[in-house]
């Protein structure tokens, strides 16, 4: 799929009319005689061609005057795939809209941290998804105050506040322009269960009452939706293997560890199901919902789309036996860039058992502790700041990796190395190279997990190199990446598919 899908009307008729769910988040249909908007895969019947009319984004739509379908929900449809495969101004933007940058910080300060104009900024959106930043930021949080209408028993009052309206007349008046309903028939139309229940027959996005029994008063359970296929294997055998104690855990079927978000912290649980991601939250400040969301979806890599990844690796008859053998791999990704850089140092040619040690030593003398009624998660992984004037000599490692840990701690605690969702990834991997101790594997990986590079490779890693090897490709580094150019822009996702050739727990779900 391509970079403006919604220009390309005969594809999106095509799509419509055959109910495709892959392009739910690609593009939304707007039809002119109900002025209603749905995904792709609306289950009601299709409308004459002639009555649709394709916009790039859910704003977009609410801008035209269209209100969001009843039946499909589109504001919970899966994100573009774009936003995570393009470094590009734009998708730059989205990554920071979806973190809540614009709620926050206002247009201002998301110009700011993109070095752009705002003039620029609302420019380029308005060019390419037919809204600017306000209305972006106004759809999604139109998306997180229905979350919280169907799914707690919080006042209206509280869910203004929450979900970052700034006013409860804003929030009023936004909910029945987007869903053409009062935020008080909103809840009464939302699906009446048992507490903690999210049968599948639910609309992804939705989720059970909040304080579940048997699960801590307060949390609230939703279902995170992606595009199918989705291999779990490695996505969460990877994060449970890693897992530094105290700050992630594998308990019950669940992957869960500790948040920290802007307005306070948060302890989610992840849990893979046929067709949704199961996820309870847990937050300290729910203002902090529509950013831990966000967070955990990029920890997944859930937006990605694995057919165009999967059809572009099959091309390669030596990749292809992998991918149909366990199509849907997607990249194990990070909630906090900077704490996944650390951990990258960590890291450095010691084993995973080792690594974990490291961390969970930094984790018990510099993080912040919070409390987990729920099992064993203790606190929350150190900042650079707490960690910045830390005396090498505690660190039971080299001391060429201590100069390279204080140097990376030092620069991320100042702001001369910024590591983030609005990165730019050439500039970012120029700067790390530049750091003691860095080189290509430390850099790549770290663009590839914490970044969120679709193409970042790893040449040079041993576990790749051992694949390629047994499965006939070469396998000295400079050889293996002229082979590997065939898979571009998905070579991260090749990364995965050649590392489950190997026996190690980061491949196999845990049981």
């Amino acid at each position: 799929m391509q970079k403006g899908m919604h220009l390309d009307r005969e594809r999106c008729v095509r799509a419509v009319q055959s109910k495709d769910a892959r392009f739910d988040g690609w593009f939304f249909t707007a039809v002119l005689t109900t002025r209603i908007y749905c995904r792709p895969s609306c289950p009601v019947v299709p409308p004459k061609a002639e009555n649709m009319t394709f916009h790039p984004s859910a704003a977009a739509c609410q801008q035209a005057g269209f209100r969001a379908c009843k039946r499909c929900r589109p504001d919970a449809s899966p994100g573009s795939p774009e936003w995570n495969q393009r470094a590009d101004l734009v998708a730059r933007a989205m990554r920071l809209i979806a973190d809540g940058v614009v709620d926050r910080e206002g247009v201002g300060g998301l110009a700011g941290r993109l070095g752009y104009s705002t003039r620029q900024i609302e420019r380029q959106l308005l060019a390419e998804l037919g809204a600017g930043p306000l209305a972006l930021a106004r759809a999604q949080r139109a998306q997180t105050a229905r979350l919280l209408i169907e799914t707690t028993a919080l006042p209206m009052a509280e869910i203004t506040f929450a979900a970052g309206f700034s006013s409860i007349r804003t929030f009023n008046d936004t909910v029945r322009e987007v869903f053409a309903l009062s935020p008080s028939e909103l809840r009464t139309r939302a699906p009446r269960r048992s507490p903690g229940d999210t049968p599948r027959s639910a609309p992804a996005g939705a989720a059970g009452s909040a304080g579940a029994p048997g699960g801590t008063p307060g949390a609230l359970s939703l279902r995170l939706p992606f595009r199918a296929p989705l291999n779990p294997d490695n996505l969460f055998g990877h994060l449970a293997a890693t897992a530094v104690p105290g700050v992630e855990e594998w308990r019950d079927g669940a992957y869960r560890r500790t948040l920290r978000l802007p307005y306070g912290h948060g302890i989610v649980a992840l849990t893979p199901q046929p067709d949704h991601v199961a996820c309870r939250l847990t937050l300290s400040d729910l203002r902090d919902l529509t950013v831990a969301i966000s967070r955990c979806r990029r920890l997944l890599d859930l937006d990605a789309d694995p057919v165009a990844v999967d059809d572009q690796l099959r091309t390669d008859p030596l990749l292809a036996p992998l991918v149909d053998k366990a199509p849907g791999r997607r990249v194990p990704r990070t909630v906090d860039e900077a704490e996944f850089a650390v951990r990258a140092v960590l890291g450095q040619q010691v084993s995973t058992a080792a690594a974990r040690t490291h961390a969970a030593r930094l984790v018990t003398a510099h993080g912040k502790p919070v409390d987990d009624p729920e099992g064993g998660l203790t606190h929350l992984f150190p900042a650079p700041e707490a960690l910045a004037d830390l005396d090498p000599e505690s660190l039971a490692m080299p001391r060429t990796r201590r100069t390279t840990f204080t140097t990376l701690v030092r620069q991320l605690a100042d702001g001369s190395l910024h590591l983030g969702v609005e990165s730019d990834w050439a500039e970012a991997r120029s700067r790390l190279l530049a750091l003691p101790g860095f080189g290509p594997w430390s850099v790549d990986v770290i663009a590839m997990r914490a970044l969120g590079d679709p193409d970042a490779f790893l040449p040079t890693d041993l576990g790749i190199r051992r694949a390629a090897r047994e499965l006939g490709l070469p396998s000295t580094p400079a050889a293996l990446t002229a082979r590997a150019a065939a898979w571009r822009p998905w070579r991260a996702y090749a990364v995965q598919y050649l590392w489950a050739t190997d026996g190690h727990p980061i491949n196999f779900l845990p049981v």
